[in-house]
């Protein structure tokens, strides 16, 4: 098994009042990302559409998590989207393969969410020996206002004419480093 400090290996699982076919529909979407999960999703820009199924889908995106630090990769979808799921490619600042697997049980979705990665960026490259926990844990922290996030929006999408009703989601930390911010006395 002899992994790099540089590979991680998460497993997530959510749960959310919804439907499957809700929970496909967002995370599928990676444009929409921004909208409901601005605390990681920066900016994304879809540079192919893909084929009707999603296969093929493409987007450039710029993230984060908790720690002041911020990732640029591309996101290519690999298999067709379902109500069950669907995988992606990562290239760039993370380079590897993410499978989404969706199941209704009852009035929630069980999401899991199996990320495989290696780190290229050079500042994670360099210091993954040593950070490798903090790594992690921006991670969980990313997927935890992920998961939050996905509530929220579901909880939007279901209120309708009420939808103003629904808090907003969290935003990104560290304003500044996320491109959303400015120093003070800084012109615009």
């Amino acid at each position: 098994m002899n992994a790099r400090s540089t590979d991680y290996t998460f497993l997530t699982t959510w749960r959310v009042a919804g439907t499957t076919d809700d929970v496909a529909d967002l995370l599928s979407d990676p444009v929409g990302l921004t909208r409901w999960w601005p605390s990681v999703y920066l900016s994304s820009e879809l540079l192919h559409p893909g084929q009707e199924n999603g296969v093929g889908r493409m987007a450039r995106l710029h993230t984060k998590g908790w720690l002041p630090y911020t990732l640029r990769w591309t996101l290519t979808v690999t298999e067709p989207i379902t109500n069950k799921g669907f995988a992606i490619r990562a290239t760039g600042d993370l380079d590897g393969t993410g499978r989404w697997t969706f199941e209704q049980d009852g009035p929630e979705s069980v999401i899991t969410y199996d990320w495989r990665v290696t780190a290229t960026k050079p500042l994670l490259r360099r210091l993954s020996w040593l950070l490798k926990p903090g790594f992690a844990a921006n991670h969980r922290w990313a997927m935890a206002r992920g998961q939050e996030s996905l509530a929220l929006e579901l909880r939007r999408r279901r209120a309708g004419t009420a939808a103003h009703t629904v808090p907003a989601p969290p935003p990104p930390t560290f304003p500044r480093v996320a491109g959303r911010g400015r120093r003070t006395g800084q012109a615009g």
